[in-house]
């Protein structure tokens, strides 16, 4: 299976509160939480192993029921070490698998491709309209000054929490109650946004509203309908 084991299926670009985000619904918006890899900057892990792996190596890699790629990305964003990580893949699914993970990891800065369009002027923009402009994102903690050498709208933001750094990870609810903690801020009040449904479903369970975001233009356009004071696309 390609892709992020346990994903629900969700509507992309439409603002979700159930459960204990439900009370929320039509609240007034002081402040949103981005996820990172997808929503506010690219990642791509194919293109870290276009240059030494064929694209059947490539598409079985991406395959979680051959190699195990995700469940050990989970680990490693839960606070494994990148050489952990590598360790369990060799033992549970063999030296081949481990070893292009060893390569990926040596050259992760090549699968941060860019940022989003629309993503930097979104958040300058929320910030110009005093809407306070926050990061919650499952990454591993050794890999993640790439980022934040690589990509400097992640230096816009007024916060950051990172998974590997607090060994919390969506889409469990603990992580969210410690965003809200770190940044001072309220469930009531606040809308996340990321590309995974699964990653919505755990900001619900902690009473934050949820986008699971495709398009930048569309959440413009959400953010707007639901009161955000910025500039319409023209």
């Amino acid at each position: 299976m390609k892709g992020w084991p346990g994903e629900p299926d969700m509507d992309y670009d439409v603002l979700v509160a159930d459960g204990e985000a439900a009370a929320n619904a039509g609240k007034p918006i002081t402040d949103v939480i981005f996820d990172f890899g997808n929503v506010l900057i690219y990642w791509d892990p194919v293109a870290v192993l276009i240059p030494r792996y064929s694209q059947k190596t490539i598409d079985e890699f991406l395959d979680n029921d051959i190699s195990g790629f995700y469940d050990v990305n989970d680990l490693m964003d839960g606070g494994t070490s990148t050489d952990e990580a590598i360790a369990i893949m060799r033992r549970d699914k063999g030296d081949k698998w481990a070893d292009i993970l060893d390569y990926y990891i040596k050259n992760f800065r090549d699968s941060l491709t860019g940022i989003v369009p629309g993503a930097r002027v979104l958040v300058n923009d929320l910030k110009a309209a005093g809407i306070g402009v926050w990061g919650l994102s499952n990454w591993e903690s050794s890999l993640f000054h790439v980022a934040e050498e690589q990509c400097d709208i992640l230096q816009q933001l007024d916060g950051k929490l990172v998974s590997g750094f607090v060994k919390l990870r969506k889409p469990h609810k603990e992580i969210y109650e410690a965003a809200l903690n770190q940044f001072g801020i309220k469930a009531d009040g606040t809308l996340f946004i990321d590309d995974k449904a699964m990653n919505i479903v755990g900001s619900n369970a902690a009473g934050i509203r949820g986008v699971r975001f495709q398009d930048p233009v569309k959440l413009r356009e959400l953010l707007i309908a639901n009161g955000v004071n910025i500039p319409a696309v023209q």
